[in-house]
């Protein structure tokens, strides 16, 4: 970032504003991922998105204007999307009994990446050295990914041999099975795009708080009043089409008396993932976005130091996501998420409590330790996920996925006013809330009963 500041000319408050947009787009992209991975499958659906990784990161690392630079950050965020077709393509390939393992390792691995992406970046870029040697080493990445989208295009299938895709019905919008799950669904997309306005107001109002943390940017004056207006209004509109289209998709089941019981699904399943992952994966963004500064500001180390301290917590997802996979495989997928909710709630309870006195060993293991309950309760919400209903996992899904982001936003907002021990306790009370929700999950059935091409009811078995 420093020596994109430099030989783009940036402020620090440009600089902030690329990071703030990078997650923009990725909470409809989602929804509109798990659509699309639905309808055309993982194969078609992954090549696709990993051709337009590559086309924007080549659009980004030969940029010539801030401008440019934002734009490209902002369209980054919908391939930020591309988590919920592995969700889907995986639930394909894995029986239910290893199946939060299998996605747990899925999740986990995006950390890796994202370490690789960390510790590698920066030498490549020194490898061709001067101002531009970062637009190389970011266009590397669209190298790589154009590559991979020829190697995933030959060498996937969308099932196993033999394996039936199920297909929804209708596109546009996520099928539900009866009329109370259809004014569930209404209100419950009302977060998502209130979390884009919040976005909105944060790149518009150019007011800094101080917190006892450090000076937080809350919104940085990209946008001028009037044109945060016109965003604000085209979410109205995008609010308004979603509900539209949601009724458009589910018209014939409110016309129709109550479908039979073995085709329906319960959309509070949905909501209830949805909030476990708010929570969880919502908390991990956040924090991870603070705890450099929060080392180096309480605890006086060095700039490097504390972003090792910092990555310490996000690197305990790739054991973590794996871990609470493989304990819903083992013990059930309701009783293991309540727990692993229950124990990030705590640690965020006790990390509330930490004071500059505390050494520094104990700050870390603290942390490492909250971080293992939380990445794994997000691992537990990815295990039950296609169970819920199979032809809608890529929207179930991208809905899941998309409060991941809401949650990020929310707690973020809260950092923005409060100091580091408030915004701990203030997680660990979200975790705690998501908790007491999951007291309210249903077991998955041992089958599930999906519609066959031919119009005939096969039922599934999965355990």
């Amino acid at each position: 970032m420093s020596t994109i500041k430099a030989s783009m000319g940036l402020t620090d408050i440009e600089a902030k504003i690329l990071l703030i947009l990078n997650v923009a787009l990725t909470i409809p992209a989602r929804i509109v991922t798990g659509m699309l991975v639905d309808k055309y499958g993982p194969r078609n659906s992954y090549t696709a998105m990993l051709v337009a990784t590559a086309v924007l990161c080549f659009f980004f690392a030969f940029a010539q204007s801030f401008e440019t630079l934002a734009l490209a950050k902002f369209l980054m965020g919908f391939v930020g999307a591309g988590f919920v077709i592995g969700i889907r393509m995986i639930s394909e390939w894995y029986p239910a009994n290893q199946l939060g393992l299998a996605e747990g390792i899925y999740k986990g691995m995006g950390n890796v990446g994202s370490a690789v992406g960390a510790g590698t970046l920066v030498y490549i870029a020194s490898l061709f050295g001067g101002e531009d040697g970062w637009r190389y080493a970011i266009a590397s990445t669209g190298v790589l990914a154009l590559l991979y989208s020829a190697f995933y295009y030959y060498a996937v299938t969308d099932t196993p041999v033999g394996s039936t895709y199920f297909k929804p019905n209708k596109s546009g919008g996520l099928e539900l099975t009866s009329k109370r799950d259809f004014i569930f669904c209404l209100l419950f997309n009302i977060p998502m795009v209130a979390a884009l306005a919040v976005l909105t107001w944060r790149v518009t109002d150019a007011g800094v708080v101080a917190g006892t943390g450090g000076e937080v940017i809350v919104g940085a004056g990209l946008l001028s009043d009037f044109a945060s207006y016109v965003i604000y209004g085209l979410l109205l509109a995008l609010i308004s089409y979603q509900s539209w289209k949601l009724f458009q998709v589910n018209k014939d089941m409110l016309q129709s008396p109550p479908m039979d019981e073995i085709l329906q699904y319960k959309f509070k399943q949905v909501a209830i993932l949805s909030i476990g992952y708010a929570v969880t994966f919502g908390a991990e963004l956040s924090v991870i976005s603070m705890l450099a500064q929060y080392f180096e500001n309480q605890f006086l180390v060095a700039a490097a130091a504390a972003g090792v301290f910092g990555a310490c917590f996000a690197a305990v997802d790739v054991l973590s996501c794996p871990s609470g996979g493989m304990i819903s495989d083992k013990f059930g997928r309701k009783l293991p998420l309540i727990l692993l909710l229950s124990g990030a709630s705590i640690g965020f309870g006790v990390m509330s409590l930490i004071t500059p006195e505390w050494p520094l060993a104990a700050v870390i293991a603290t942390m490492m330790i909250c971080s293992f309950f939380l990445g794994s309760a997000a691992g537990c919400v990815f295990a039950v996920v296609p169970l819920v209903k199979r032809k809608l996992t890529g929207q179930i899904a991208g809905t899941v996925g998309a409060y991941g982001n809401v949650g990020a936003v929310a707690f973020l907002l809260v950092f923005s006013f409060v100091s580091p021990s408030v915004f701990f306790a203030t997680i660990g009370a979200g975790v705690a809330f998501a908790a007491c929700c999951s007291l309210f999950l249903d077991e998955p059935k041992k089958t599930m009963a999906e519609v066959m091409p031919d119009g005939t009811v096969q039922m599934i078995d999965v355990h």
